[in-house]
């Protein structure tokens, strides 16, 4: 809900929206159940296995940077007991 005041987006009130945000607890609609397996749809279509690759070494190499910076506070945790 945009500014949390109650108005819902656009100002049309509360339960208006996809419910995507804390709110709604983020369990608004996905395809594949909000685990990505809609991801690669697009249009109605889906993409090439060249674009999908892309997509999917880019996704790769994003999560290995949150695995660093994970394990990088989980280390700076253990020093500072």
């Amino acid at each position: 809900m945009p500014r949390f005041d109650g108005t819902g987006p656009g100002g049309s009130g509360p339960g208006t929206g996809w419910g995507m945000g804390p709110c709604g607890a983020g369990m608004g609609w996905r395809r594949g159940g909000g685990r990505g397996f809609g991801r690669f749809w697009r249009f109605g279509s889906q993409i090439t296995k060249k674009e999908e690759k892309e997509i999917l070494e880019e996704e790769v190499g994003v999560l290995e940077d949150e695995l660093k910076s994970i394990k990088e506070r989980l280390s700076e945790l253990k020093d500072a007991k």
